[in-house]
């Protein structure tokens, strides 16, 4: 009997994921807000805010009701680091003991600079799961292969069940804090990155600094207790990558745009850039482990000290 899987969030990744297996799942419940996209999910199978074009399979049900996901076997998370908290206060209520959690949230809580793995941890005792790597929501969507790394501490024939022909290849690991680091670290190297683009550094610079981030990666994650070789990895290698090197990262974006000396007012454009906050509790988190890191401090100062890039950059250059 296969499991019954709830997708928390009908955005663009919960939307794709649940599509993507829905292949070899009998029953999928994707849960979202607007009782408007719930209703056209249900009845037209499309979720036009997000896709558009595409036809979701008959066996995904939009739902608005946390309390139908009582009898879930599998919980997969796709929200806001910034409703965490919120929601596994209402999960906690719900969902059985045996149900295990899956997040594919890439964030840091900025308070308490836990992960999410440790937040739902603080509500539940199930077995929790970290989803992550090089995914992006419209190539799952359109069936494309893709790879991610999944990462626990419990037994994962649970969770390969719900994956198997899913045309995901995914790989297992049971380092859950070097897995969720991973996706914090990215987002600090991608805007790196897109700061020496927006100097308009020439490439083997932009490669050379890339290397020694890269590898001041896995010395990080090694000093919070995490393995280094899980920075080779899909969640690691595959998803700096593509946040650092492809125009598909909101991160990247800003380190562009501060490369530039360009300061973007979140307040009056409403465009938020997740990455400043987590590089101010990055740099944090380096200090109080005592972590020298370049690629932290050359970012810390461009985008949250507003310093001058190219100062910055021949400061950070030397120490390579």
């Amino acid at each position: 009997m296969k499991p019954k899987v709830g997708i928390i969030s009908a955005g663009a990744l919960g939307t794709a994921l649940a599509q993507s297996i829905s292949k070899n799942n009998d029953n999928i419940l994707l849960w979202g807000r607007n009782p408007e996209l719930i209703n056209e999910i249900n009845n037209e199978h499309t979720n036009s805010k997000y896709y558009p074009n595409f036809q979701l399979n008959e066996n995904i049900t939009g739902i608005n009701d946390l309390e139908k996901l009582h009898d879930c076997n599998v919980i997969i998370l796709a929200i806001p680091s910034s409703v965490i908290r919120e929601m596994m206060e209402k999960l906690a209520k719900i969902i059985s003991p045996d149900c295990a959690i899956i997040t594919t949230i890439k964030g840091i809580e900025l308070s308490s600079h836990k992960t999410m793995s440790q937040i739902i941890n603080e509500y539940v005792d199930n077995e929790t799961y970290v989803l992550s790597g090089p995914n992006i929501a419209k190539e799952i969507m359109n069936n494309f292969p893709a790879a991610t790394s999944i990462a626990g501490k419990g037994n994962f024939r649970l969770i390969e069940s719900v994956f198997d022909k899913s045309n995901m290849k995914v790989d297992y690991n049971d380092d859950i804090i070097g897995t969720e680091f991973c996706g914090i670290i990215k987002n600090i190297i991608a805007i790196s990155q897109g700061i020496l683009e927006g100097m308009d550094i020439n490439y083997n610079a932009k490669l050379a600094f890339f290397t020694k981030s890269f590898l001041e990666a896995k010395d990080i994650i090694e000093k919070l207790g995490g393995k280094r070789d899980t920075v080779d990895q899909y969640c690691g290698f595959g998803d700096i990558i593509t946040a650092s090197l492809f125009p598909v990262s909101r991160n990247h974006t800003l380190g562009v745009l501060a490369g530039q000396n360009i300061v973007i007012d979140e307040q009056a454009t409403g465009v938020l850039f997740e990455g400043k906050n987590t590089s101010k509790v990055f740099k944090q988190i380096c200090d109080e482990h005592d972590i020298h890191s370049p690629t932290v401090d050359f970012v810390y100062h461009t985008v949250i000290e507003n310093k001058n890039p190219k100062i910055e950059f021949n400061r950070i250059w030397d120490e390579l």
